[in-house]
């Protein structure tokens, strides 16, 4: 099996033919090598097919979160100009809604609904208020669109059409930066292959058609593309697929379909051991266990060990290197509280954080560099960027500070950009800050993140109201909500009588968080 979305399966045959029919479909639509080809969808079977029906053309797939507000998909979209866009119907109005001057030709509406096995799909229409919740949330009405299945209904593609060459792109993935604007991390086919084979030599055993990969993870994320779409079909693994994360969803297919792949961040580890145990639910089966995107408490690994059949490890990557880098041995040699040591193929050097030519001695702190296969080749229209971040010699700078150990086992200590890292989404403190400086009330704003007790970080605002305003968080947050998606809305906000800054007039984040913490202490 290839997939399964709510106990309803389907065979590699069914998945490649079904490619092959969306593929012609999108050709039909114009759709060409080069062309950008939007995706704003969710984890779901048709997610899959719109990936490699995309990149069978040799067009390009553009990922997006769905739950993006309209405000930050125009931006993305006004940057890389995809005239087909396919998209959950639930998000489709928020793509209409973008203005004439972006052009978007045609949307191809996706129901989740019509994945559903039978039985689950008429269940869900029956009159019922919590069906009825649940119905509202996984689809909506659309019109202007073409419906999915109609773009099924195309004949496969002829298998004479010219594919992909190696070093083409096959994706953009935005991400989040310090400026506040996403930047398009171009990645080629040759990068994405190759973090996938280097994943397939880390996890030594995994087996080709044996393992169930648990895809709870967001495909339109980078972790979530490459250890499914990318990693996950190579292994030609069964992927079980969730929309969004429910804890009881998961252990109720794992009663049917035990995971033996699980990879997702901290606090989901923790709520699915908490419950299994509370369930009474097995997780044996689960023998591979990765944990990225942000730092991987000890009691965490301790916890999900006491349930599961394998380790735990910390992984470290970036979207610009598509994204693993390092990782932790799946032994008992893996060190917790390290990001561990390089991927096969992959060299890293520790440098200087005033001159990235200068390698430090091991053992002090510097900026770490990447390069390998799978480091990207620039930002899409940013060659600004691309040279800020790629070092002659293809060196990736990653703006992590880290220590390495004499076994050779790396540390974060410190982050020379100032993202923060929300339930394993980067968040650019200046696009929240610019949110706040919009409302009436807020004169300026500064927005740092603080440690989470699961891991990660809270998005907490420090703001300066003007003369005469009372501070009203929940008025604040509603506010950022209607312009940013859920996890970049700060979970709290305080104000200050000023924000403390540098000589030049810059503010400086890290006196913000003692001030932060200094008012919670205070008021708490």
């Amino acid at each position: 099996m290839a997939t399964e979305f709510f106990g309803r399966t389907t065979t590699y045959a069914e998945l490649g033919d079904q490619i092959s029919r969306a593929a012609e479909g999108l050709r039909r639509l114009g759709v060409k090598a080069g062309d950008r080809v939007a995706l704003v969808l969710p984890n779901c079977p048709q997610h899959v097919v719109a990936f490699y029906a995309v990149l069978r053309l040799g067009a390009i797939v553009v990922e997006h979160n769905p739950l993006y507000t309209e405000r930050e998909l125009r931006h993305i979209f006004e940057d890389h100009a995809a005239r087909v866009a396919i998209c959950w119907d639930v998000a489709v109005p928020k793509v209409q809604a973008i203005p004439n001057d972006v052009t978007v030709e045609k949307i191809v509406s996706v129901n989740l609904l019509k994945a559903f096995p039978t039985v689950k799909r008429l269940a869900l229409r029956l009159p019922i208020p919590s069906l009825r919740k649940t119905r509202a949330k996984l689809t909506a009405p659309v019109s202007g669109t073409l419906p999915w299945e109609e773009l099924l209904s195309a004949p496969a593609l002829d298998e004479a059409h010219p594919r992909p060459e190696v070093h083409d792109v096959a994706v953009i993935q935005y991400t989040s930066g310090t400026t506040g604007a996403p930047k398009g991390a171009i990645l080629t086919h040759f990068n994405l292959f190759s973090n996938a084979r280097q994943g397939e030599a880390w996890m030594h055993g995994a087996e080709y058609r044996k393992e169930n990969f648990y895809a709870i993870l967001p495909m339109f994320h980078a972790f979530g593309m490459t250890l499914f779409l990318t990693y996950g079909i190579l292994k030609q693994a069964r992927l079980v697929i969730f929309p969004a994360f429910d804890v009881d969803l998961v252990l109720d297919a794992a009663k049917k379909t035990p995971p033996t792949v699980y990879c997702a961040v901290p606090p989901i580890y923790q709520r699915t051991a908490e419950r299994a145990k509370e369930r009474g639910i097995s997780l044996r089966s689960a023998k591979y266990c990765i944990s990225g995107a942000m730092n991987l408490p000890i009691s965490v690994v301790e916890l999900w060990e006491s349930v599961s059949g394998g380790l735990l490890v910390e992984g470290y990557g970036m979207t610009e290197a598509s994204p693993v880098c390092l990782g932790n041995p799946f032994a008992p040699s893996r060190r917790a509280s390290t990001i561990g040591v390089p991927f096969p193929s992959t060299l890293m050097k520790v440098v200087d954080l005033e001159d990235p030519t200068k390698e430090v001695a091991q053992g002090e702190r510097g900026e770490l560099l990447i390069s390998g296969p799978q480091v990207f080749s620039g930002y899409w229209n940013n060659a600004a960027e691309t040279a800020k971040t790629l070092l002659p010699g293809g060196w990736l700078r990653t703006g992590d500070v880290v220590t390495v150990d004499a076994d050779g086992f790396t540390a974060i200590v410190d982050r020379v950009k100032e993202l923060i890292i929300s339930g394993g989404f980067n968040v650019s403190p200046s696009e929240v800050e610019s949110v706040l400086h919009t409302h009436p009330d807020i004169i300026e704003a500064a927005v740092v993140g603080m440690p989470a007790s699961g891991g990660g970080e809270l998005v907490v605002a420090a703001v300066i109201l003007r003369p005469g305003a009372e501070l009203d968080e929940v008025g604040l947050r509603a506010w950022c909500k209607e312009r940013l998606a859920a996890y970049k809305v700060p979970r709290q906000i305080i104000a200050l009588p000023e924000l403390p800054r540098s000589i030049l007039g810059k503010v400086i984040r890290k006196q913000v968080r003692a001030a932060v913490v200094e008012t919670t202490t205070t008021t708490g």
